[in-house]
């Protein structure tokens, strides 16, 4: 079908053609039509370029060359940005006017624009901005170039019988008419120019941002007015139709909520809320960048608190920043880094070489936001009787304003982060919202860092796990069967006496006699009634699979073996069984015992410095008490399988209570713990304050026992307690050629190569450790006595020893100086004796005591060696 018969056939069928454009084509098509149709028509007037369009005088033009003039005619040129107006779509115009708005505070300016824009897309020939002045009743004319309100013959007057503007201004409604002049409005536009115009849109301008957006004209419309924009088109030109009032009303909602944005802009002091917003984008980044370094690196608590330290410090500008974590446990808060100015951090130790520092909750400014929760911003901090200025003492810094931060999580401060001397002023109210919200990312950082640190953990007990399965087993049912068949000795009178050898038992003997002083405890005769009720609360099948599994999980080392666990609980035993019966109640005395038959399970013969040293998996999981920690899980993974609960029976109370004290019994055993466990009972025993009443006074008495007990071979006879030195010592040697063959020296205790200095050691170790535990004990419970007398003896013996080296050592310096020609070197040996025990003193300073499986400290008037206090104090 040609052209021709397609446009004959819409003229003749106008029907048709109607009904396809409204089902059909888009409202903005048919817009785009009329525009073009505009186009086409006003092109044809004289008056009208592409490059300028030619307006009336406004009513406060001052001369001819405001905006220019040709062939008579004013003159309005247009930016380059007005001129693509007519051509855009609506919304892309809309996205235009916003982007200006950016660079546009000036609301006057900004509505403006927005009349420009207007006049353009609805084709008026002229447009007029009017402002409310500052009497709020009179209108004054504002252009671009001259917006003052004191023009007169720029004003109109708001009310009935004026102008068309302000008929609108006193109404609030729109106007869309072609009569210019009437009754509500005589004087029209105002102008001269009255009678070329033949049509008026005036629309009122309000400020409805919060209450309503909706068209201006409606009758529910609430909202104080700005002004009024009123566009004209001259005779030549239809007049403004309902589409052209809806296109001016659209752009005036925008225009609302452009003035609204621009009034706060300006009521905000030199800008302030811009800077505000490019504060708050500032801090936005800032967090996202915090998200990503701390998140995405996730190594160690102490890496995570470094990066918060040092992001807190960028965020206020502070000068330097500390980390205090909350222990809910001791009330108490405690750091191991403090910043020290220089980005890097600085890990901390106390006197006693701990790689922390801990202080109470309730001390110091720290300690005051931990406790309350509260927010503490201090200008001056000497000023405020919460510091404490001893810090600056110490470290000759001087702190001047202070900021404090709590750190949350799940409702409940978990730390506490504190800035220090902003490097400007004060910290500001600013400073704190931003530091508040970054301590809420703090707060995260820091749980999914103890949640790493805790899955860290598992995986290294999971590989504990697998290395003890790999060795361990539980006992066999042949095994379990045999002991259960087997028939208990009898206690004899010399069997609870401290000087028996359990060494003389052969290995099938030890579980038998295990279940003899168990079974012998727990039914004393004549034992109070709370004694014979407990011993209804075992199970006897129970008792034999424990006993052997215990004993299979004892490693085939020199000393730290199932004999040796059978010993200490053998000693326990005789404790028990010889001091008061009410000295100790049931639940102890079954946490005694079988945590001395346990303290040692799973030992590898190596001491704590040689595992950490060698990052063993242990070390990972315990940082301090590493075998000790390990020899009490052991324990617990033996009850947890099946058959072996011998505390089933027991309440839950009981059941807590007993491995509660089972675990103090075990760790009690780590000579690095026995000095202070002791310094505390002897302090107290001297000022006569001990009771057995006491929890603790009985805690620390059960650490003294575990102590003595797990030392008892030196108690023995000289004969069982050398030969028991001589296995110690050989276990030590082979941690030495291990630590060798790593490329490590040992320490001298630790080298074959000098084994003779083993009587040396021993003497040292029993004047500093033995003989101060078991003084003590005796102090308490004095049927132990024979304890101090054993070990006592075999000092003796030691120390006989030694002094018959001191005298072959000075006959072979006698027999080489003879032969070398010295005169005389015999007497001079002599003479010098003293300080040739010193000398020899000092030789021996490694020395290893015969029982300690990690002593760590020395004694009362006792100068111990120095590889025995530092042998197992290393603490994390």
């Amino acid at each position: 079908m040609m052209q021709e018969e397609i446009r004959s056939f819409l003229q003749s069928n106008p029907a048709f053609l109607e009904d396809y454009v409204l089902h059909h084509v888009s409202e903005d098509q048919v817009e785009r039509w009329l525009n073009t149709l505009r186009i086409q028509k006003t092109s044809k007037l004289p008056i009208r370029s592409p490059k300028e369009i030619h307006r009336v005088p406004s009513i406060n033009a001052k001369s001819p060359t405001e905006h220019g003039w040709e062939n008579g005619k004013r003159t309005f040129h247009r930016s380059k940005f007005w001129e693509k107006a007519k051509f855009q779509d609506r919304r892309k115009l809309i996205s235009d006017l916003t982007k200006e708005l950016h660079h546009q505070d000036d609301p006057n300016r900004l509505l403006w624009q927005l009349a420009e824009c207007i006049a353009w897309r609805i084709d008026a020939d002229v447009h007029r901005l009017y402002l409310v002045n500052a009497n709020g009743q009179e209108l004054f004319q504002f252009h671009e170039n001259n917006n003052s309100q004191d023009t007169p013959d720029g004003t109109c007057r708001i009310g009935e019988g004026g102008t068309i503007a302000g008929h609108v201004a006193h109404t609030l409604h729109t106007i869309n008419t072609t009569k210019i002049k009437s009754e509500s409005h005589p004087e029209g536009t105002g102008d001269a120019a009255n009678c070329r115009i033949s049509s008026v849109l005036s629309l009122p301008i309000l400020d409805v941002v919060e209450d309503n957006l909706a068209d201006s004209n409606s009758e529910n419309c609430k909202g104080t007015l700005l002004g009024v924009l009123e566009f004209s088109r001259f005779v030549e030109h239809p007049a403004f139709t309902t589409i052209d009032e809806n296109i001016a009303n659209s752009f005036l909602v925008w225009g609302g909520v452009a003035l609204h944005f621009a009034e706060l802009c300006k009521r905000a002091p030199a800008g302030e809320m811009y800077i505000s917003m490019k504060r708050q984008r500032k801090l936005n980044d800032f967090l996202l960048a915090v998200t990503r370094s701390i998140f995405t690196d996730i190594v160690s608590m102490d890496g995570v608190i470094m990066k918060i330290m040092n992001f807190a410090q960028k965020l206020v500008s502070a000068d330097r920043a500390s980390l205090f974590l909350v222990d809910s446990k001791t009330k108490e808060l405690y750091a191991r880094i403090f910043d020290i100015g220089n980005g890097l951090g600085n890990q901390m130790m106390d006197d006693q070489g701990q790689k922390e520092i801990r202080f109470p909750m309730a001390k110091g400014v720290a300690g005051h936001v931990a406790s309350t929760g509260e927010i503490l911003n201090i200008p001056d901090a000497y000023n405020d009787e919460r510091f404490n200025r001893d810090v600056d003492l110490q470290t000759g810094y001087k702190t001047k304003t202070i900021l404090c931060m709590p750190i949350y999580n799940r409702g409940s401060v978990i730390g506490v982060v504190q800035m220090v001397n902003k490097k400007t002023g004060r910290f500001t109210k600013i400073d704190e919202q931003a530091f508040e919200m970054f301590a809420v990312y703090c707060g995260l950082a820091l749980h999914h860092a103890k949640l790493y640190q805790k899955i860290r953990r598992s995986e290294q007990k999971n590989r504990v796990a697998l290395e003890v399965l790999s060795y361990h087993s539980q006992c066999t049912d042949e095994e379990f069967r045999t002991l259960k068949e087997m028939s208990l000795p009898d206690p004899t009178v010399n069997f609870a006496r401290f000087d028996f050898s359990p060494w003389s038992l052969d290995e099938m003997a030890k579980p038998l006699y295990v279940l003899c002083m168990f079974k012998d405890l727990f039914n004393i005769k004549d034992a109070p009634l709370e004694f014979r009720e407990m011993s209804q609360r075992f199970d006897y099948d129970e008792l034999c699979r424990f006993i052997l599994t215990v004993r299979k999980n004892y490693r085939k080392v020199p000393y730290h073996n199932w004999t040796h666990a059978f010993s200490v609980a053998h000693s326990v035993y005789t404790i028990i069984k010889t001091c008061n019966q009410l000295v100790f109640t049931p639940l102890e005395c079954l946490a005694l015992f079988v945590a001395c038959l346990c303290h040692d399970l799973d030992h590898r013969g190596k001491n704590n410095s040689f595992m950490i040293n060698s990052a063993s998996p242990l070390a990972a999981v315990y940082s301090t008490s590493t075998m000790e920690h390990h020899h009490f899980n052991m324990t617990i993974t033996i009850l947890q399988h099946e058959g072996h609960n011998i505390f089933k029976h027991l309440s839950s109370e009981e059941y807590k209570q007993v491995l509660g004290n089972i675990r103090h019994s075990i760790l009690a055993t780590d000579l690095a713990l026995f000095f202070g466990n002791k310094d505390k009972l002897k302090k107290i025993s001297a000022a006569g304050e001990f009771s057995w009443t006491n929890p603790e006074h009985r805690y620390l008495c059960h650490a003294i026992v575990m102590t003595a007990c797990d030392l008892c071979a030196v108690c023995k006879p000289f004969e069982i307690q050398a030969k028991v030195a001589e296995d110690i010592f050989e276990e030590f040697y082979e941690q030495g050629d291990a630590e060798r063959a790593n490329g490590r020296d040992p320490i001298p205790m630790m080298d074959r190569a000098k084994a003779h200095q083993l009587p040396a050691n021993q003497v040292s170790f029993i004047v500093g450790i033995c003989l101060p535990c078991y003084d003590l004990l005796q102090q308490h419970i004095p049927n132990a006595k024979p304890m101090f007398e054993g070990a006592k003896n075999n000092l003796e013996n030691w120390s006989a020893i030694v002094a018959k080296q001191k005298e072959e050592d000075a006959e072979e310096a006698a027999k080489e100086a003879e032969k070398e020609g010295a005169p005389d070197p015999v007497k001079k040996v002599e003479g010098d004796s003293s300080e040739k025990q010193e000398s020899e003193g000092k030789k021996t300073d490694d020395a290893k005591p015969a029982m300690s499986k990690k002593p760590s400290g020395g004694s009362e008037g006792t100068e111990l060696p120095k590889e025995i206090l530092d042998l197992d104090s290393d603490e994390d």
